[in-house]
């Protein structure tokens, strides 16, 4: 029980800023591209309580964070009415982009913060630890707990909806940028989409393996990246 609620403390954050600014950032660039309707409903908000999914938010992550001690969830998905866009189609791609961009601008700050943090190069007599004594890491370790979760969480949500499946956000930004008849083929998976997803994700028949052959490596590639190259 003290490890679950430990393990609370260092996910939750991190998780409701990642599900929160995604959805938040969906409803923004609609309300610049035309369609009001999120903006009505209050969805241009940082309060996590309007995004939140019972389902979503609060029961799967809970679930899978006393059984596997890993956090996964999503929010509430942000309303968009397509004839309200200027561009529909082009627009509709933005939308749907802006939610991993937004992860991926998460996922950097919290790498550089991260790294301002613990890097031994940024101050004299190295990193805070040994700047400001050992007294601090009562701090700091759960601030860079968190950080690093951050990092994790918001890559990992970025890859997984940029999956060109609709109605996942890639594919929703491929629906855009396909040619008008393969745009439309593709449109018509939607209503099927998330089936495809549980079949690929968890029964997974053909050992494809969708998340542990191409999720979960991408994830570690762009972390690694953003912890170890880019910011050195």
């Amino acid at each position: 029980m003290n490890e679950i609620i430990q393990n609370i403390s260092i996910f939750a954050l991190p998780f409701i800023l990642a599900v929160t600014l995604h959805e938040t950032a969906h409803a923004w660039v609609a309300d610049k591209k035309g369609d009001p309707t999120a903006r009505q409903l209050g969805r241009i908000s940082m309060n996590p309580l309007v995004h939140i999914d019972l389902f979503g938010t609060v029961i799967i992550p809970l679930l899978l964070l006393s059984t596997t001690g890993f956090m996964f969830g999503y929010a509430k998905p942000v309303p968009v009415n397509p004839h309200n866009l200027r561009r529909p189609k082009e627009d509709m791609a933005w939308v749907a982009a802006a939610g991993p961009g937004m992860n991926l601008a998460l996922a950097i700050v919290s790498g550089i913060l991260y790294r301002l943090l613990y890097s031994p190069n940024l101050f004299v007599g190295g990193s805070l630890f040994s700047e400001f004594g050992s007294s601090t890491s009562f701090f700091l370790i759960p601030l860079l707990e968190m950080l690093k979760f951050s990092v994790f969480f918001n890559v990992l949500l970025m890859v997984f909806n940029l999956i060109p499946i609709p109605p996942l956000d890639g594919g929703r930004v491929l629906v855009g940028l396909l040619p008008e008849a393969q745009s439309r083929m593709v449109s018509r998976l939607e209503p099927y989409g998330m089936l495809v997803l549980v079949f690929l994700v968890f029964l997974d028949p053909f050992r494809f393996g969708l998340m542990r052959n191409l999720v979960m490596p991408l994830v570690s590639v762009v972390s690694s990246y953003i912890f170890g190259e880019v910011f050195i």
